[in-house]
């Protein structure tokens, strides 16, 4: 176990649920956490081995303070600080229809016979509504990572792993994108320990917004950060493709238009070739006779012309005249001028060919330039993005309401919003609550763990005060917003709402 770090102060309603729930056992002080299924045996003055919870004079507290939302008046307008002295601060500083009680900090509902720890009432709009709020133990989440690169990173459905065990698996590749799906149950819960460790602590440091380390069986290494561009075995990603080579070709034929003779756009998905692509020839370009390796698709379009790799266009080759299977003497011409470029353009070399119709690399022309930097100018910058997953339609749910299914349909019809931290979330289609959250949009350190192992992630269920009850909501532990800001104004840690994030209590936010 832990010892046990200073907190501003004590969380009035955990220690009150401790006393109401008999945690405490024994003659030493000693208190049986029950807020997850290790219920560790705590020692006054120490924490868990999650450090979530701790023992202090017998009470079982949360160590980290909630958090509430500030709604601001206008728009990146600043947000008054809490008094340091909760006894003399009357609740105004903070309207209590301004204010948003987030589950970060907020306990769980573990075992869930005990209704979630706040059960929030407030006015919004005229509307009397109910925010449940929590913090659930997801066994059943992952992460989705989508990596902007045109690197290849790895074979579809090869193992990633974090400090040598695996914790995921790649998915499939999207537009200018590497997808990673790390997490579920089964590395959680389905292998050895080690296994199940590394895989919750390398999503719990991604939902935090940290950088790990993986690595790809049969591929490359990647460090991945939320919000930060991709660093593929040690070289910093910069850019994101503009699109295919059949993409690129379509953007930018009529630039390149009396400037070159061909343009061959090298691509690990679709190679463009300019006079063959329908672009071309609607221009009236003149076939200028160079075949390239490859499956060909439709005119102008090949597939699969080299191995996937971190070379030109997420190919594995770093000379592009690799690619060019003959050259037709019919066609071609000595002094045709000849563009070889990546998708993201910074591959890029200029050719003419010779007597004998050899292309010879030669300085490339300004004009021919300026549209090569302009593929660079329209690639967005490459970043990571990480997005939380996880189902909630498990025990979770009798801490909102005495029949869990009417939360479940509630969610799925819309009558439900849900947020985590605040935050909006993408509810799947079908059965159950799943939800996904984009972790940046979210407050920081919005996430923990339990030693069983599984993720601590924040949830709030937001919905009409009639229909709460109608739904069999827990009616006697409805407390309305100004006692909630009374009672842990003080002690909480309140955050601005995020500019890009509705309100969680406006009807039109979901």
């Amino acid at each position: 176990m832990n010892e046990l770090n200073p907190v501003p102060a004590v969380d009035a309603a955990l220690a009150e649920r401790s006393r109401k729930f008999g945690a405490s056992e024994g003659n030493e002080g000693i208190v049986r956490c029950d807020a997850c299924p290790v219920l560790c045996r705590i020692r006054p003055g120490r924490s868990g081995a999650c450090s979530r919870y701790a023992n202090d004079n017998g009470l079982l507290i949360r160590t980290d303070p909630v958090v509430l939302l500030a709604e601001a008046v206008e728009v990146g307008g600043p947000v008054v600080p809490f008094a340091e002295n909760a006894e003399d601060w009357d609740g105004r500083i903070l309207p209590a229809d301004r204010a948003f009680v987030t589950g970060i900090g907020s306990g769980t509902t573990y075992p869930d016979y005990k209704p979630a720890p706040f059960i929030v009432s407030s006015q919004h709009e005229g509307v009397d509504t109910v925010t449940v709020v929590t913090e659930g133990i997801f066994s059943y989440c992952g992460v989705k990572v989508k990596i902007d690169t045109d690197r290849h990173l790895g074979p579809e459905t090869a193992a990633v792993r974090a400090n040598g065990e695996q914790v995921g698996h790649v998915t499939t590749a999207e537009y200018g994108s590497q997808m990673l799906s790390l997490g579920g149950v089964r590395h959680l819960t389905g292998g050895s320990k080690k296994e199940g460790n590394a895989t919750c602590e390398a999503m719990l440091k991604l939902s935090n917004g940290e950088a790990v380390e993986l690595t790809i069986d049969g591929g490359h290494g990647v460090i991945v950060q939320a919000g930060h561009a991709p660093i593929v075995d040690g070289k910093p990603e910069a850019r994101m493709r503009v699109g295919c080579g059949s993409a690129t070709i379509g953007i930018f034929a009529k630039q390149w238009q009396g400037h070159v003779d061909e343009v061959i756009v090298v691509d690990d998905h679709i190679t463009g070739v300019l006079t063959e692509h329908q672009a071309g020839r609607v221009l009236d370009m003149k076939p200028a006779g160079i075949r390239v390796r490859g499956r060909k698709s439709t005119p102008g379009r090949y597939f699969q012309v080299a191995q996937p790799g971190l070379g030109w266009g997420g190919t594995d080759i770093t000379e592009p005249l690799s690619i060019i299977q003959k050259i037709d003497a019919g066609l071609a011409w000595p002094g045709m001028r000849l563009l070889m470029t990546s998708t993201t353009g910074e591959d890029s070399l200029y050719y003419v060919l010779d007597e004998n119709l050899l292309p010879v690399e030669a300085e490339m022309p300004l004009a021919v330039r300026q549209v090569v930097e302009r593929i660079g100018e329209n690639c967005e910058p490459s970043l990571c993005t990480v997005t939380f997953m996880a189902g909630a339609g498990g025990s979770l749910r009798a801490g909102v309401t005495e029949n869990p299914v009417l939360l479940t349909r509630s969610v799925q019809s819309g009558t439900t919003r849900v947020t985590m931290g605040g935050a909006p979330v993408y509810v799947w289609p079908g059965g159950g609550i799943t939800v996904m959250v984009d972790v940046l949009r979210m407050p920081k350190n919005a996430f923990g763990y339990v030693p069983t192992p599984a993720i601590v992630a924040p949830i709030e269920f937001t919905l009409p005060r009639e229909l709460y009850l109608a739904s069999g909501g827990h009616a006697d532990e409805i407390v309305p917003m100004e006692e909630i800001l009374r009672a842990h104004g003080g002690q909480a840690r309140i955050e601005s709402a995020a500019a890009e994030n509705p309100w969680p209590l406006r009807r039109d936010a979901g």
